[in-house]
């Protein structure tokens, strides 16, 4: 099913078939996480040619934006490979943590948001592209993307922005954060963690990192905004907290309103069949692919 699901995705709309890339597309979480974790400075397969030049038909460049306490290659080893057998010119890197450093996405929310606009500026540069789009999962398709928009000249560079499970409103994790305000206990653990992840303090409902970001509305003027969400996010929550206040130029989608037969949860979203059909579909909204629908399990994906 996951073959005949991949093969929906890369000849529907007459598109793909142009391609002359043909790179293995991992849709399990677990499998890629394992093939990337190791190798956090490799891009993933299908990323980072810089030769590439975007056609008419996808004439922005695309950047991928990992996670919290992920890397650019466990996180987008399907993205990647599939936007690139799609013929788009696709680019990843990382930032947050230290180079070599498997676990990346931990720093100050600001500085990585300045990785990020250096990225890219490199993108458009080699490309000779006006404008980007961006393609985030959790942090790197809430808050930082976010920053970078309002905060750093990104909405001149950006078209649209793409959260896959995005922080967009930060998350109670599961109401620890809510839990450890009553008990006043919250502050003393901050501060603990802020040496290690800044960023996951930064993301906490309330915080004034998020009050300060909000503040004016939570996007800008001049992008498109397209959020894929899941019900069963156990790192963003409420899930809900994932989208961003409906208008013109948002999109909010639920995974599970699309196939109740998809479980995926905050990890496999990321390599989920529909979450990537969403993510083709967003950045070509006149080609549209058929949403497939299967069973996928949390954390390890597809069942076949």
């Amino acid at each position: 099913m996951a073959a005949l699901a991949a093969a929906g995705l890369l000849a529907a709309g007459g598109q793909p078939a142009a391609a002359a890339a043909s790179y293995p597309v991992e849709y399990h979480f677990g499998a890629g996480f394992v093939k990337g974790f190791f190798t956090p400075d490799r891009p993933p397969a299908g990323a980072n040619d810089w030769s590439c030049r975007p056609g008419a038909d996808h004439p922005a460049p695309v950047v991928l934006v990992h996670g919290t306490l992920e890397n650019m290659n466990d996180n987008w080893g399907g993205a990647a490979p599939l936007l690139a057998n799609a013929g788009y010119c696709v680019y990843a890197f990382g930032y947050g943590g230290a180079a070599g450093s498997p676990v990346q996405g931990t720093g100050p929310i600001a500085d990585s948001a300045q990785d990020l606009a250096a990225f890219v500026d490199r993108v458009l540069a080699a490309t000779g592209a006006p404008e980007a789009d961006l393609v985030g999962h959790s942090q790197g398709g809430g808050l930082m993307a976010r920053y970078y928009l309002k905060n750093l000249g990104g909405a001149a560079k950006v078209r649209k922005l793409v959260g896959i499970a995005p922080n967009n409103s930060g998350t109670t994790l599961d109401g620890i954060t809510e839990l450890g305000r009553q008990l006043h206990i919250l502050e003393p653990a901050n501060e603990l963690l802020d040496d290690s992840c800044t960023a996951c303090v930064e993301q906490e409902v309330g915080s004034p990192f998020l009050a300060a970001l909000d503040a004016g509305g939570q996007t800008v003027p001049g992008v498109d905004y397209t959020v894929i969400a899941t019900r069963f996010d156990e790192v963003v929550t409420p899930y809900t907290n994932a989208f961003l206040p409906a208008g013109p130029h948002v999109t909010n989608l639920t995974v599970q309103d699309q196939c109740p037969l998809d479980a995926t949860d905050h990890l496999e979203i990321g390599y989920d069949p529909i979450a990537l059909t969403d993510v083709l579909n967003a950045l070509d909204p006149a080609h549209p692919r058929p949403i497939p629908c299967q069973v996928v399990l949390p954390v390890t994906g597809p069942l076949l």
